[in-house]
């Protein structure tokens, strides 16, 4: 399955202030000599060459000034190369930072040394180990029945986007007499073929999930598996561990059945046209399809349903867009815009929702050895803190007695809905949730408001999944009863696992996060003195942040802002010129001119247009 949104595992890291910070400031202050040692492992930059001596522009804002590195540190640097540094000597006041590099990447402008230099900094394994490929060579390709059920026959079909390859879910949906629905989610048995023990296991632990990097994937099985073997590919016939599940006529799901199965998918559909199908606003696709429009109505049909439960139950719907950066042959950017969903994402966003639910249901019942994926209540603190800036604008999130639940932020969410501040306050109101985790203890998770939910559906790009579908199997295959040391044995690695996993899931965003950046700046370096209508997404105490209509996001320092002092109030999230009175604040249109794009150090600074005009 091709990447999809991912909402609730997200938030920035929230700066230590006092609620109400008011100060007077001209410039911010760009550099400082540093409190604390520099540890933040291997460090990405620019080397340039001297004489004698050499220093490394760094990548990452979190290093406050560049590395001066000696000339015997130099490994065959050249000047303008991107390199990888390891400090070696920590400033004082006296002397800068010191380091030696240890591996050089490539020219600074050769076709995807941008992407390289991300992998090599974060140290991510692009390359898969020889015995663990020796055992993908040895995997039987095969399908037999083995007590199976077989559903080669049944109408099954995958959505995707145009150019997934991985495709690791399929979905069938049947109306009873009743007027109750059967819901059919298979997944792809990845656990057949990736044993626990093997080399390959191994390799997807390091890995914990695959990453998604604009012009690469670095998976977290070879290709062989991931694209291949497992992948529910049209017309061929695959392994499954599939799940049947009853829902009336509200969406509750009444009864579910969880099994083994080989599937031939029917159909590989992409999202693009399962919507031409069920809006019905393209004729050709409607008589391509035309077997199967009826089974695609029923899909969009039982989503709605499920939507509406999912609502009244709470489930915040936050309206963050995602970016979607196109790229030619050679890596570079030649468009930036906003990634349009629409009712056919919704429909296996709902299907994929309701089978991870129901399978954690189900083995919490069980008392299970598990990795659920909890979400838990904010912080209470945090949410007064979000109302003093919502009060301004008319909106409260209640909180009763210390506890806030998932349907007082819903409230808000629905008033806002359409109107101009939605992204900012869906922004805001992200950032005060809690980030999402991988547990072996069911918390629940807040923001898809359910008492039950883990990751099953996606065992070709994330360990936990692959993890609980070795643990369902073994469940099935001994009709459920299992011995209290292999229990145990999963136990510990359920903890184990999931710490492991939510760490390469933090590692995974940081890394896609700053591969968009360095895009995005390197797409707006062709577009210096162009004027740009966005809005004010972020106040700080050293300039405001300003978001385009296309999802990027640029920086005006305050001398790029008027000539004016400027009041900083944190508490409002506004900005007040002292002479002009002039207010910035988050969520105001403006109108801004770009000034200066580095892709290197990932920045984009943008002007007040009427200041450049005068």
């Amino acid at each position: 399955m091709g990447r999809r949104s991912k909402v609730f595992f997200e938030k920035k890291k929230r700066m230590k202030k006092a609620s109400y910070n008011k100060s007077k400031i001209r410039k911010p202050q760009i550099y400082r000599e540093p409190t604390e040692e520099v540890d933040i492992g291997r460090i990405a930059g620019l080397f340039r060459r001297s004489k004698n001596f050499g220093f490394v522009i760094p990548d990452s804002r979190k290093v406050p000034m560049d590395i001066y590195i000696p000339q015997k540190c130099f490994n065959g640097a050249k000047d303008n190369q991107k390199v990888i540094v390891e400090i070696t000597k920590q400033a004082t006041k006296n002397r800068k930072l010191e380091g030696k590099i240890i591996e050089v990447v490539g020219d600074e402008n050769e076709a995807g040394i941008d992407m390289l230099t991300l992998i090599k900094q974060y140290d991510v394994p692009y390359e898969f180990p020889k015995a663990a490929m020796v055992e993908v060579q040895h995997l039987d390709n095969n399908v037999i029945m083995d007590n199976r059920v077989d559903l080669r026959n049944e109408e099954i079909f995958t959505i995707d986007g145009e150019d997934a390859k991985d495709l690791d879910d399929a979905v069938s949906v049947y109306e009873n007499e009743d007027g109750t629905y059967t819901l059919n989610v298979h997944i792809a048995d990845v656990s057949n073929y990736v044993k626990d023990g093997s080399k390959l296991n191994k390799e997807a632990i390091r890995r914990g999930t695959s990453i998604y990097m604009l012009d690469r994937v670095i998976p977290m099985l070879p290709k062989e598996i991931s694209n291949g073997i497992c992948s529910l590919n049209e017309g061929e016939d695959r392994y499954t561990l599939s799940i049947s599940m009853n829902i009336d006529k509200k969406g509750k799901v009444t009864s579910s059945k969880i099994y083994k199965a080989v599937i031939n998918v029917t159909k590989r559909m992409n999202y693009t046209d399962v919507y031409k199908i069920i809006s019905k606003s393209d004729k050709e696709v409607l008589k391509k399809y035309k077997p199967y429009v009826k089974h695609f109505e029923r899909m969009a049909k039982l989503a709605k349903i499920l939507e509406k439960r999912r609502i009244s139950n709470g489930y915040l719907d936050l309206e963050i867009p995602e970016s979607k950066i196109t790229l030619d042959e050679d890596g570079k950017p030649t468009n930036v815009e906003r990634y349009e969903t629409n009712e056919a994402h919704k429909i296996i966003e709902e299907f994929m929702l309701t089978a991870n639910e129901a399978i954690a249901e189900t083995f919490e019942k069980l008392k299970a050895p598990f990795i659920y994926r909890t979400h838990e209540m904010p912080d209470i603190e945090k949410v007064e803190e979000l109302n003093k800036f919502l009060f301004d604008l008319g909106y409260k999130i209640k909180v009763n007695k210390n506890e806030v639940k998932p349907k007082n932020f819903q409230e808000v969410l629905n008033e806002i809905k359409n109107k101009p501040e939605e992204k900012v306050i869906s922004t805001l109101i992200l950032r005060t949730l809690k980030q999402a985790k991988y547990e072996s203890q069911n918390k629940g998770h807040f923001g898809i408001a359910s008492k039950y939910y883990c990751h099953f559906t996606s065992p070709i790009r994330r360990y936990p999944d692959l993890f609980i579908h070795r643990v369902i199997s073994e469940y099935i295959g001994k009709n459920y009863e299992i011995e209290e040391s292999l229990k145990g044995k999963w136990q510990k690695q359920a903890v184990n696992y999931a710490e492991i996993s939510s760490e390469r899931e933090r590692n995974a965003v940081m890394i896609e996060r700053d591969a968009q950046d360095i895009k995005k700046a390197e797409y707006m370096e062709s577009k210096i003195g162009e004027t740009y209508t966005g809005i004010i997404s972020g106040v700080t105490s050293f300039g405001i942040f300003v978001e385009l209509e296309n999802t990027i996001e640029g920086f005006i320092r305050f001398e790029n802002l008027g000539n004016d002092y400027y009041i900083y109030d944190e508490e409002k999230k506004t900005i007040i010129g002292e002479r002009t009175k002039e207010t910035f604040r988050i969520g105001d249109q403006m109108t801004v001119k770009v000034i200066e794009a580095n892709k290197n150090q990932r920045r984009i600074s943008f002007a007040k247009e009427n200041l450049c005009n005068s």
